[in-house]
């Protein structure tokens, strides 16, 4: 055999480091010619020295590289909101019904009603941010809670059951994507999920409901992604006539919850119950039919945040050991939701990990 041999160390220059060196070697064997390449690369980007490998987790770099979000429970310290200031579309409103709306709200009072809900939070210590859409949304884009469900890792971004609402959900996935908060899953093909049929008992457990809102094939895709994180997931059915699991059950702090008798589901409160939890029923079914009593927001253990004109289920939750803050809302009731369905939460205080 003869060959010979030589060596060409070729450079990349940016700032002086060499990115890679070439070592080339050409041998004669009787009549080949092929040479034999051989790369040794020393460069950062193949893996080289100065290579920084991504060893946190993603509930590790939220509030650093990501927004600081995510949500464990539903009684931790309340930290930021998600809400959609009314707008134009809510000016026009010729038939109630045919928005699924009960009745037509008047437009100059429900944006006032809003703006004191935004106070509320603020006046808590709670950070508020706005959807605020790039185009006119559809009428019911207020209820943020139904768009969303935030786990302690990032978002998943529901997908509304009526045609009313469909795109709902377009206007708050940019928005968290523009907060930085980490879209998880985004529900698809014939799946519906609205974030109002869904509630954490605890870090390690989900309520999930299914019904006129969320159908089997949304909530499978929520429970597949819940189970990847290591999150149990009860699936429950709610009666009909009941639009969401948030209508008939709420969490005011780790040991107690609050259930519309007749409504909620039996399985959700033996769940409660297994899980260490006092369930009180509400004693008059009346002012949640018709104030919205029971669609108040948990601020903090035991403290809430519900809509006023409620004294006697003000009363009843002030004997429960509830701290209550009252807004009011009446106007914005007309559209047949209230505080706990136009606020999407997307920080509460987590537990250490």
């Amino acid at each position: 055999m003869t060959g010979n041999i030589r060596q060409v160390e070729l450079q990349c220059r940016q700032s002086g480091e060499i990115f890679y060196t070439l070592t080339y070697e050409r041998g004669y064997m009787n009549t080949s010619t092929e040479p034999t390449i051989r790369y040794r690369f020393s460069a950062s980007a193949y893996g080289g020295q100065g290579w920084s490998p991504r060893t946190d987790s993603l509930g590790q770099e939220l509030g650093r590289i990501w927004g600081a979000c995510g949500v464990a429970t539903e009684w931790s310290p309340l930290k930021t909101v998600l809400l959609h200031r009314p707008g134009p579309e809510l000016e026009h409103i010729a038939d109630p019904d045919a928005v699924q709306m009960l009745a037509r709200p008047d437009f100059g009072r429900a944006r006032q009603q809003h703006e004191a809900l935004a106070r509320a939070y603020r006046e808590a210590g709670v950070a508020v941010h706005y959807v605020e859409p790039a185009e006119t949304p559809p009428p019911n884009q207020m209820f943020v809670a139904d768009l969303m469900l935030m786990t302690p890792e990032g978002a998943i971004v529901g997908r509304p059951a009526s045609t009313v609402r469909a795109g709902e959900e377009r206007f708050v996935a940019r928005r968290l994507a523009d907060l930085g908060v980490p879209i998880l899953r985004t529900i698809r093909g014939h799946g519906t999920f609205e974030g109002a049929d869904a509630a954490w008992l605890d870090p390690q457990t989900v309520l999930l409901a299914t019904g006129l809102r969320t159908n089997t094939d949304g909530a499978a895709q929520v429970s597949s992604l819940l189970r990847e994180m290591g999150v149990e997931v009860i699936q429950v059915g709610l009666p009909y006539g009941s639009m969401h699991l948030m209508g008939t059950l709420r969490i005011a702090d780790r040991n107690l919850a609050l259930a519309w008798p007749g409504r909620v589901p039996y399985a959700a409160v033996e769940a409660l119950r297994w899980r260490g939890y006092t369930v009180l029923f509400l004693p008059d079914d009346r002012a949640a039919m018709q104030s919205a009593a029971f669609n108040f927001v948990t601020l903090g253990p035991r403290r809430i945040l519900m809509p006023a004109g409620n004294p006697v289920t003000e009363a009843f939750y002030r004997e429960a050991g509830l701290d209550c803050t009252t807004v009011e809302g009446d106007e914005l009731i007309k559209a047949a939701g209230a505080i706990g369905c136009m606020t999407g939460i997307v920080a509460r205080e987590l537990p250490p990990s």
